[in-house]
């Protein structure tokens, strides 16, 4: 497979007073095309600043960040603007939709910031309700839908623009844990069924178990990485041989 990131010997201090915070302290690792890969940390843990990192949002007081090919520590503001609206959709807490705009216009928005026509725009918006099963919504404003509908909305906007990645934070946390499920059983069946590499960051160790694979962080490190499609091949392997064992009993 093809690394699509690749983080090397990543560190971020922050001053607070005199002294120096580290938020980040040597990270390293690299994540390959069409995963889904969750950053779970609590309060504090660095997961928000390497996201942050990630997304060009900040710069590393050290080390490498590079993205389908690109050393991100390197762009400057214009560059960093032209790369994420070029190959990286987001997928907010809040879910940071326009209030005055319904459904459609909403998930249009980031081609409208690219010059695409509007029927095409409108064509493109539309077709992504529909994967997200949103069809009957496109007319809705944001205050006209449900926490988990509105997420939704936020799902087919990053997705419109056909990006490289799709960076997630904490996607879920506004939601009950019923929505939750809903919302990450859609973002696990999109990332298959488009073919994307999604980066979710949260603070759920049961929703991790969503993604193929799982970093844990504390301290700013990267203490455990976790393969979930080892576990999950192993439970349908064992389920698979109860079921034959049961049918050979009969």
């Amino acid at each position: 497979m093809r690394k699509v990131i690749e983080v090397r010997n990543l560190y971020k201090l922050y001053r607070v007073g005199d002294e120096f915070v580290r938020a980040l302290d040597g990270v390293d690792f690299e994540i390959y095309e069409g995963e889904f890969c969750a950053i779970v940390g609590t309060s504090g843990s660095g997961k928000s600043t390497l996201l942050n990192m990630l997304a060009g949002l900040e710069k590393p007081t050290k080390g490498e960040v590079i993205i389908a090919g690109k050393h991100i520590e390197k762009l400057n503001e214009e560059q960093l603007v032209t790369f994420r609206r070029d190959h990286v959709g987001f997928i907010f807490q809040s879910f940071h939709l326009m209030g005055t705009l319904n459904a459609v216009e909403n998930v249009a928005l980031p081609l409208s910031f690219r010059g695409v026509p509007r029927d095409v725009r409108v064509r493109k918006a539309n077709e992504m309700l529909d994967l997200v099963k949103l069809g009957k919504h496109k007319k809705h404003l944001p205050n006209q839908m449900s926490g988990g509908q509105q997420q939704r909305v936020g799902v087919a906007r990053a997705l419109v623009v056909d990006p490289d990645i799709i960076f997630a934070d904490e996607p879920t946390g506004n939601l009950d844990s019923h929505t939750s499920e809903e919302v990450m059983e859609l973002m696990q069946r999109v990332v298959r069924e488009q073919k994307k590499t999604l980066v979710m960051v949260t603070h759920d160790d049961h929703l991790a178990t969503y993604a193929d694979r799982v970093f844990h962080i504390r301290d700013g490190r990267i203490i455990k990485i976790e393969d979930n499609r080892w576990k999950k091949g192993k439970e349908e392997g064992e389920r698979h041989a109860e079921t034959n064992t049961e049918r050979d009993r009969k």
